[in-house]
């Protein structure tokens, strides 16, 4: 209940087109995209064409699909809304996730100076330093960054926590910095979040002209080696559950994909050894 609107679950996928309705230039029957799709839970998932991308080459559909959302929201996040400069210093909240992670390589690849928080067993996944790490369990990371800034603060922070950890973050911006909030949980009015330039925000608002535009940027970062593919953790759809239940827990690292199991070729053949016994003869029948 904590999302906008009525959403289907499965915002971004990888896979083959079969088919295009009339008037689609960009992508054609057969071609491999990664993308946004509504309700990508599923074989088939039906999206604008603005808002695929051909699958790099060299990328299995698993790695394609660990990517938009993650380097999406966090290119938009930190680019389009929080104009993020070189020499800036930027705190990201959750940098062992997929979107933290994304996150600390776009922030890098504007030249600002990464700050994150993290559980501590994760530190070893995130790309920083241990000097620039913190706990994201509670809000000491607000004095261990203080210090670690020789009492200065932080130009942008790019936040999904809540409650104490929100107004933490807020004490360690500079006056007049960025407070970009992409998270659902703990949304507040820009009005009681004086000296910060605070704006909460969702990915879809950016319409899928520009959302289109960013992912082809981003794939263009990672064809020139600045971006890398996050760590990803594989479940068959049909443990979808056991795949949330393990997002919930916060024991994954990067991105979480579902795969689908594949279909059988019926114009295809089929050994059945054994074939005359009772289970021989059942699969038989099956395939039928």
């Amino acid at each position: 209940g904590m999302y906008p609107g009525e959403v289907l679950v499965g915002g971004e996928a990888a896979g083959v087109v079969v088919e295009v309705g009339p008037g689609v230039s960009r992508c054609g029957v057969g071609d491999r995209v990664l993308g946004f799709f509504g309700g990508a839970m599923g074989p088939l998932a039906v999206t604008d064409e603005r808002l695929v991308a051909p699958v790099p080459a060299g990328w299995s559909f698993v790695e394609a699909a660990s990517v938009p959302i993650a380097f999406a929201t966090a290119y938009y996040a930190l680019v389009d809304l929080a104009g993020v400069g070189a020499g800036e210093r930027v705190l990201v909240h959750a940098v062992a996730g997929g979107v933290g992670m994304a996150a600390v390589q776009v922030a890098g690849y504007l030249g600002a100076e990464v700050f994150g928080t993290a559980s501590p067993r994760k530190w070893g996944v995130t790309g920083l330093g241990v000097e620039r790490l913190a706990s994201s369990r509670d809000v000491s990371f607000e004095g261990v960054f203080r210090e670690r800034l020789g009492g200065g603060g932080v130009d942008v922070v790019l936040n999904a926590l809540a409650g104490e950890f929100v107004d933490a973050s807020a004490r360690l911006l500079v006056p007049g910095g960025r407070f970009v909030e992409m998270g659902k949980a703990d949304v507040r009015d820009a009005a009681s979040m004086p000296g910060c330039v605070y704006r909460a925000f969702d990915l879809g608002e950016a319409g899928p002209e520009r959302i289109g535009e960013i992912l082809g940027e981003v794939l263009e970062l990672f064809a020139r080696g600045v971006f890398r593919l996050p760590p990803v953790r594989v479940f068959d759809v049909r443990r979808a559950g056991d795949a949330f239940r393990f997002v919930s827990q916060a024991r994954h690292v990067g991105k979480v994909v579902l795969s689908m199991p594949r279909e059988w070729d019926a114009q295809g053949t089929v050994l059945v050894t054994g074939g005359t016994g009772a289970l021989g003869a059942l699969t038989a029948r099956h395939l039928v």
